[in-house]
């Protein structure tokens, strides 16, 4: 099989998202008859966190750019970080990166353009609901908070996650019923999956709620870019 264009990958931003991104984007790539061209590092939650709660931007940019630096000399032609929260520096990102980094909001907003989407919630971690996804939505889409309560057990849930790389039948039941009660009480078009470890709680498939998955859009876009544009 002809393989892709080297995809450079930054994991550790939850384990069981880098491995969800690896194996969706091979199964993809399979299906279309090309060979995923992969490399992988590992970089750490806890010093996203950080700049992020120090409104520090180009210091985020920079400690993630120290990644791709590294997948670039691997051989990486395009970058990808499947986790939502890193985006809070995804413009100062890609001013200094030396591949292109594709961006988890662009399938996104494509995504609620197409489907009228004009009301929604938002399940992630704190940094992400609180800063209504980082202003990145469309103007025309109005972000419905939900309670102090909800935010805090919904990023304390998503943490756990990110750590332990699976979930527990309480915790997607749990979750499931903050689900319900803010479609219910807020009447959202839908509730996003900012968060790309939702992906062991929730599938849009089988999910009893109306939701909208960050990851299987981001997911489905970095496909088509690697299928459409493979290695010359």
């Amino acid at each position: 099989m002809q393989p892709t264009r080297c995809l450079g990958l930054i994991g550790g931003l939850g384990v069981g998202a880098t491995i969800h991104y690896y194996q969706s984007l091979a199964k993809a790539c399979d299906s279309a008859g090309r060979a995923l061209d992969i490399v992988i590092a590992n970089a750490e939650t806890s010093r996203v966190f950080d700049h992020v709660q120090a409104n520090d931007r180009p210091g985020l940019a920079h400690y993630l750019n120290a990644y791709i630096q590294r997948l670039h000399a691997a051989g990486a032609q395009i970058a990808v970080i499947p986790a939502v929260t890193p985006h809070f520096a995804i413009r100062e990102l890609n001013e200094i990166s030396p591949v292109p980094v594709l961006n988890i909001f662009e399938p996104l907003n494509h995504h609620l353009s197409m489907n009228s989407v004009r009301r929604v919630s938002v399940f992630g971690t704190s940094y992400v609901m609180q800063s209504a996804l980082f202003g990145q939505l469309p103007a025309t889409v109005e972000i419905v908070r939900s309670q102090p309560q909800e935010e805090g057990f919904i990023h304390k849930t998503y943490v756990a996650l990110a750590q332990a790389a699976r979930a527990t039948d309480r915790q997607r039941q749990e979750m499931t019923a903050v689900a319900h009660s803010i479609v219910h009480r807020d009447r959202v078009d839908a509730i996003i999956l900012a968060g790309t470890d939702l992906s062991l709680i929730f599938d849009p498939a089988t999910t009893d709620f109306p939701c909208i998955d960050c990851a299987a859009l981001h997911l489905e876009a970095i496909a088509h870019e690697l299928v459409a544009n493979p290695a010359s």
